[in-house]
C-alpha cells in the first residue's frame, strides 16, 4: 500500500493551490463549511472529522446556470480546474450516484462532464460520526476505499496521505520531497482510528437494526398512515432535498435580458407543492402526504430499479437541516415495524384458516 506522511499539510495544499483553484473546510459556529483556500494564510489548516454541512454536488451541479442564449448562442466561461479537501466516504458515494444521472449517455450533461474531469478530490477520513450519520445503513464506511485522488487520515503527529487515482499518484510522485518516512507505528493508528469510529457509529445506530431489505420496506409501506403524520410536521421548507448531495431535480425558465433570452437551470425539489404540476394545471402530488411518500420512493425504489444502487448515502445532513425534525432514519424504522406486524398478522389469520380434524 502506497502512502505518504505529513506533519503538516500546507506543503501539499500550497502545490495543489498552485495548479488548480482549492476549496478546504472551515469551521465555524459549530460546523465546517467549504472556504476558498489562501496561501498567504499561515494558520493550520483544519481537518473535519465529519463531513460538512454543504454537499459537494455544488460544484459539479450548480444551484442556478445558464442552459442556453437565444438568438446568438454564447461561450460558456471556460470552467477551471478545482480541487475539494475533506470529502467523505458519502460524499464520494454521492459523486458516483451524481455520475449516474449526469454522464448518462443518452442525456448527458456536458458541463457536469467537464467540471468532473477537472474536479480533484481530497477525501478524509472520519473520526468523529455526528448523531445524525448512518453511512452505515446505506452500505457506507467511516473511510473511503475508492472514488478519491488522494486520501487524508488524521494521526497523532501528522497525517498519512494515500493516492487512489493516476492524477494523485502523478502529484504525490512529483512533490515527493515535502514528505517524510511513514512513522513505524502510523498505519496501525490509522487503522485503530478507523476501527473505533467504526464502533462509535455503531452504536449510535444500535436502535436500527433492519433484516429486510429498505426497497421492501418502503415498497411495503406506501399505504401506511405514518406519511400523514409525517407530513403534518413538514413546512416544505425543501432543506431536506437542498442539502441532500445526491437530489438533483432542476427545472429551466427563460429570462429576457436586452436584447436576448437566456435559459436558466436551477434547483427543484419534488416537495415543492407544483413541483409535478403538467400542462394545464393538474398535479397528480397536490397533497404533502403524496410529496411525502414519493421521495422515500425516489430514494429506495425508483433509482434504484433504474440505476442498480440506492440513492440514500446516509450522511445525515436532510435530518439536520429539517426544520421540522423529521428523522428519515425513524421513518424507516416504523416502516419496518409496521411491515413486521402486517407479516405477523397475516401469518395468525392463516393458521387460523386452517382446516381442523
Amino acid at each position: 500500500m502506497e502512502t505518504y506522511f505529513l506533519s503538516r499539510l500546507k506543503p501539499l495544499f500550497d502545490v495543489i493551490a498552485e495548479q488548480r483553484e482549492l476549496y478546504i473546510p472551515h469551521h465555524e459556529e459549530g460546523h465546517f463549511s467549504f472556504a476558498r483556500y489562501d496561501p498567504q494564510q499561515q494558520q493550520e489548516i483544519a481537518f473535519n472529522e465529519l463531513r460538512l454541512c454543504q454537499p459537494a454536488k455544488q460544484f459539479l451541479f450548480p444551484l442556478r446556470e445558464i442552459a442556453a442564449v437565444f438568438p446568438d448562442p454564447v461561450e460558456s466561461p471556460p470552467i477551471k480546474p478545482f480541487a475539494i479537501y475533506g470529502l467523505k466516504d458519502c460524499d464520494l458515494r454521492a459523486i458516483r450516484i451524481l455520475d449516474k444521472v449526469f454522464q448518462e449517455e443518452e442525456f448527458c450533461d456536458p458541463a457536469y462532464v467537464e467540471r468532473r474531469e477537472k474536479m480533484f478530490i481530497i477525501s478524509s477520513d472520519c473520526c468523529s460520526p455526528n448523531e445524525s450519520c448512518f453511512c452505515l445503513m446505506m452500505d457506507g464506511s467511516v473511510y473511503p476505499e475508492e472514488g478519491y485522488d488522494i486520501n487524508i487520515s488524521k494521526i497523532k503527529d501528522g497525517y498519512i496521505i494515500q493516492p487512489g487515482s493516476d492524477k494523485g499518484r502523478m502529484l504525490l510522485k512529483e512533490n515527493e520531497a515535502i514528505f517524510a518516512d511513514v512513522p513505524s507505528a502510523a498505519i496501525l493508528e490509522r487503522d485503530v482510528n478507523r476501527t473505533q469510529a467504526q464502533a462509535q457509529l455503531e452504536n449510535i445506530l444500535s436502535d436500527y437494526q433492519f433484516e429486510t431489505p429498505l426497497k421492501e420496506i418502503v415498497s411495503d409501506g406506501c399505504e401506511s398512515e405514518l406519511f400523514n403524520e409525517e407530513s403534518k410536521g413538514c413546512v416544505e421548507c425543501q432543506a431536506c432535498t437542498r442539502i441532500c448531495p445526491t437530489c438533483h431535480c432542476f427545472y429551466l425558465y427563460d429570462e429576457k435580458q436586452d436584447d436576448y433570452y437566456q435559459k436558466m437551470k436551477i434547483w427543484d425539489s419534488c416537495v415543492r407543492l407544483d413541483y409535478a404540476t403538467v400542462a394545464g394545471g393538474e398535479n397528480p402530488r397536490k397533497m404533502l402526504t403524496n410529496r411525502t411518500l414519493h421521495r422515500l420512493l425516489h430514494k429506495f425504489v425508483f433509482f434504484l430499479d433504474r440505476y442498480g444502487i440506492q440513492m440514500c448515502v446516509g450522511c445525515g445532513r436532510c435530518i439536520d437541516a429539517c426544520a421540522g425534525e423529521s428523522n428519515i432514519r425513524d421513518v424507516l424504522k416504523k416502516l419496518y415495524e409496521e411491515s413486521n406486524a402486517n407479516n405477523d398478522q397475516k401469518l395468525k389469520n392463516g393458521k387460523k384458516s386452517l382446516p381442523t380434524d
